[in-house]
């Protein structure tokens, strides 16, 4: 169990370090950044919306043509 502690350390080090590094060395601003990732967040959570909006219609209309046959 101690070199697994061990492991998870240095794994969250290093990932510090990378991002820090990363950061540094980034080609567009912090600001550009966020704007994308928001925007790319966004597009996802319209996108599950719309699928599920779309599902939601079909199995309403599944459950009104199985009302229909009864």
């Amino acid at each position: 169990m101690r070199a697994f502690g061990k492991f998870l350390l240095g794994a969250a080090i290093g990932g510090l370090v990378g991002s820090t590094i990363a950061l540094f060395f980034a080609p567009v601003s912090g600001s550009q950044v966020r704007e994308r990732v928001y925007d790319y967040f966004t597009n996802i959570r319209d996108d599950v919306k719309n699928a599920a909006e779309m599902k939601r219609q079909e199995l309403q209309e599944e459950l009104l043509a199985r009302q229909n046959k009864l």
